[in-house]
């Protein structure tokens, strides 16, 4: 296997902690240094059919947003499927699994300066099958750097368990990165955090700060979550979704709540509503609410239809009930797509000004 090519493995303390907001903006920030940086997730665990091969999601997105130029059933070497852990306990083939990560990783690496290789979750996911994330960076021969969210004591703790594990596989840690930390406290944190990690031997990289919009859905991932229909075709689904609220008061009371970002979510037979949504919103203007979310299943009357194809907002038609959409769309993951640009942008912007790549590139 490859083993001149640098390399650095992105781990994180738990799932959906931003490894792959940072993953994102650490491939941009590198090609400060490294013209041509590959990708590669050895093991993913949500992925989508391209082409009829299993690639794991954020593949996909680096690919669209760096276009790394290698087949993505490299970058992806191995896709989690559902039943995927019982075949191999019946029937265990770790060394075709290793070979098949170490021969994708050449793949990737050739004719790059730099590979960046994200992992899935904390330390010792995939230890099931044999390939924790700490096993595969052993196997890659890479360090790792750490991804855990905001804070000193609680982050601090799970790293020093994913510490462990790593250590436990001769891995070295390059140092760690606090994602999610809010912005009058990231002095505070960045003092105290820096100390804590420093008695554990580790070093901090970088703070992130929080950033609301990273954390909004897409009216497009909202659409895709309740499995609903688009009733105005021609209305753009790449809104942002920044707070909820359910129609459930008269239309008069509602109007204050018809602003910018909003996601109403009310029955589809509420059309007072809808109404009054579609009569205060201007085509044309910045502060238009995000979209609409009709339950219930319930088709609104042909003159309502009509005013919904005029809308300059999605409107969508839900079969959950109220209270369930609202639930949903609450706890949703938002994970970046390839259609947030502004998320993407931002992105960039916070690892480049806030991560210390050079330290990164320097350990290696």
């Amino acid at each position: 296997m490859n083993t001149s090519t640098p390399r650095i493995f992105i781990a994180a303390t738990r799932q959906n902690d931003g490894k792959t907001t940072v993953s994102l903006g650490l491939i941009s920030a590198l090609q400060e240094f490294f013209p041509r940086v590959g990708y590669i997730k050895p093991v993913g665990q949500r992925f989508i059919q391209v082409e009829e091969q299993k690639i794991d999601e954020d593949t996909v997105l680096m690919d669209a947003v760096y276009r790394m130029n290698c087949p993505l059933v490299d970058m992806s070497p191995i896709a989690v499927e559902p039943d995927f852990t019982r075949k191999y306990l019946q029937a265990a083939n770790n060394e075709t699994l290793v070979r098949k990560i170490q021969t994708a990783f050449d793949r990737v690496a050739w004719e790059k300066d730099f590979v960046l290789c994200e992992g899935s979750g904390h330390a010792g996911v995939g230890s099931v099958f044999d390939l924790s994330n700490a096993r595969v960076a052993k196997l890659l021969g890479a360090k790792a750097v750490i991804v855990s969210q905001g804070g000193i004591g609680r982050p601090i703790d799970e790293i020093a368990l994913n510490q462990a594990l790593f250590e436990k596989e001769e891995v070295e840690i390059a140092g760690v990165i606090l994602n999610k930390v809010l912005g009058e406290k990231v002095d505070y944190v960045t003092d105290f955090a820096r100390r804590g990690l420093k008695r554990k031997g580790l070093e901090l990289l970088g703070v992130l700060p929080h950033q609301r919009i990273l954390c909004n859905p897409s009216i497009d991932l909202v659409r895709e979550e309740l499995g609903a229909e688009l009733l105005n075709p021609s209305a753009s689904l790449q809104g942002l979704a920044d707070d909820v609220v359910v129609g459930a008061m008269s239309a008069q009371n509602a109007i204050p709540f018809f602003r910018r970002g909003v996601l109403l979510i009310t029955p589809g037979d509420r059309e007072d509503l809808v109404l009054a949504a579609g009569a205060t919103t201007h085509p044309y203007s910045r502060d238009k609410m995000a979209g609409i979310v009709l339950t219930g299943g319930l088709r609104p009357a042909p003159a309502v239809a009509k005013a919904i194809q005029a809308m300059p907002i999605p409107v969508l038609l839900a079969s959950a009930d109220s209270y369930e959409v609202a639930s949903r769309v609450n706890n949703l993951i938002v994970k970046t797509r390839p259609a947030d640009a502004e998320k993407i942008s931002l992105i960039r912007d916070i690892v480049a000004k806030n991560v210390n790549v050079k330290k990164i590139v320097e350990s290696l």
